[in-house]
């Protein structure tokens, strides 16, 4: 019996797709952005862990490599397959139930499968808060976002995935189910397993469910939009802010004037916040307070006012209403759609340590405009936690294409040495994957990569996980 045969009676015939064949690659086999194509032998959706387990046994028996896949959202090539034909893509969506909510120990336990809003929405009807909130949260799940880590624009606050996870349930590379999802708080009875799960982007076994920390929501949030005269002058903003917010500010994220224009030039129907849009960077702030609306106001508004006087704040301006608060939101995480409009580009998701990001955005830039005159760069991102997401377009008027195909690995040698010296990281929330695999010898010690492939080993010795992503192997 052939193989497709043999997975369409563990998930059923109508789970069982396969590739796009001649007329080129299916969604599922390339990145959403349609810049990397694959070929697989066959995408599955199972519907249960139990098929989980039972796809994977069958693929370890036959040597056939499994990927796998939530929202397909990622921009590393870590969720899609290879050109070989050869692999499976083990795509989750149908493992999306939210099993429980434990209102006293404050967590929900939920599907790989489950999209990110509808988790959100799950929780706030509950009354509580799930604080993980990325731009492409009406697309991607919560397995993908273990899997690669993600961070979002709360991380200043309640840190990142792996921080929110207080359990897990897996499916090793053999196919034994492991399942962990109590949700505790300490245990500390041998190696965290967890964390090896987390962030290992599908290398080492599928999640299949996780149990998350929730939080009580907030009394009120406000949200301000200030424009500032530079990139050091976002620092010292950031310190005054913590100082007077303290565990109020859940939200610190910056942007500069490039990627707010274009915001404005290909999303006209947004509307833009009410002051000038000419300034060099700008910050979206967000207090979530535990008093009362009033209260938020007066540290925001006080905050503010003595950074305008202090010459760290040009103009700013506090949303008066829900719908106001939304409008800010939504340029900021329109960014990347603005981005994709405005054409190819060498991306880079990046964090520093916070002290370093003026010098290191001084240097590279000028490094950059040295080698690339006219190249346009786009700086934005979670300045709270030292993240940015710093990217490179063509000069105006030039081929988007034909620069990166002559130029994108010197830019990206460029930005990561850069990185490397203010002893940052080449991925703070993105992931490896395929894309970035290559740099990882460049920029990590022989010690850790060491270790890294002794875990690979350890516990997908026939490397049929996600072959070729993070470690390399397959």
């Amino acid at each position: 019996m052939k193989l497709i045969d043999r997975l369409s009676e563990i998930v059923g015939v109508a789970h069982v797709v396969t590739g796009g064949g001649p007329e080129g690659p299916a969604p599922w086999e390339q990145d959403w952005r349609g810049r990397s194509k694959g070929r697989a032998l066959a995408m599955v959706r199972p519907g249960s862990t139990a098929e989980v387990a039972d796809v994977v046994k069958l693929c370890a028996a036959e040597k056939v490599s499994i990927v796998p896949q939530g929202g397909n959202t990622g921009l590393v090539d870590g969720s899609i397959p290879d050109t070989s034909g050869t692999q499976v893509v083990m795509n989750l969506g149908r493992l999306k139930a939210v099993r429980s909510i434990d209102r006293k120990n404050m967590t929900i336990t939920v599907e790989a499968g489950c999209i990110l809003q509808s988790l959100h929405e799950v929780v706030e009807d509950a009354g509580f808060l799930f604080p993980l909130s990325l731009a492409a949260k009406g697309s991607c799940t919560i397995g993908g976002n273990l899997a690669t880590n993600a961070g979002g624009t709360q991380v200043v606050r309640y840190g990142n995935a792996r921080s929110l996870c207080l359990g897990l349930e897996v499916v090793t590379a053999s196919g034994e189910i492991w399942s962990a999802l109590s949700g505790l708080r300490k245990d500390n009875t041998g190696y965290d397993l967890r964390d090896l799960f987390i962030g290992s982007e599908g290398t080492l076994g599928i999640i299949t469910a996780a149990t998350m920390q929730l939080y009580p929501r907030a009394a009120s949030q406000l949200t301000a939009w200030a424009a500032l005269p530079s990139i050091h002058a976002a620092l010292e903003l950031l310190e005054r802010a913590r100082r007077v917010l303290s565990a109020s500010l859940t939200g610190f994220e910056l942007m500069g004037r490039f990627p707010v224009s274009m915001v404005r030039q290909h999303l006209s129907d947004l509307r833009m916040p009410a002051l000038s849009t000419d300034d060099p960077y700008f910050v979206l702030i967000e207090c979530s307070d535990a008093e009362s609306e009033s209260h938020a106001r007066s540290l925001v508004e006080g905050l503010l006012s003595d950074a305008i006087e202090s010459g760290e704040v040009s103009d700013a301006v506090v949303a008066e209403s829900l719908s106001q608060v939304r409008d800010l939101w939504e340029v900021r995480e329109s960014i990347p759609l603005a981005a994709y409009k405005e054409g190819l580009m060498a991306a880079h998701d990046i964090s520093l340590p916070i002290a370093s990001i003026p010098q290191f955005v001084d240097v590279t830039e000028s490094r950059l405009l040295e080698a690339f005159p006219g190249v346009r760069i786009s700086n934005f991102g979670h300045l709270g936690d030292g993240n940015l997401h710093y990217n490179v377009h063509a000069p105006s008027g030039e081929s988007a294409a034909e620069f990166l195909r002559r130029y994108e690995e010197q830019i990206r040698q460029i930005v990561y040495d850069s990185v490397h010296q203010f002893a940052g990281s080449f991925s703070a929330e993105h992931g490896i994957g395929r894309l970035k695999l290559h740099w990882m010898d460049s920029y990590k010690s022989s010690v850790e990569l060491n270790m890294m492939r002794s875990i690979k080993k350890a516990l997908d010795p026939s490397s049929l996980m996600n072959p070729g992503c993070v470690v390399g192997g397959g």
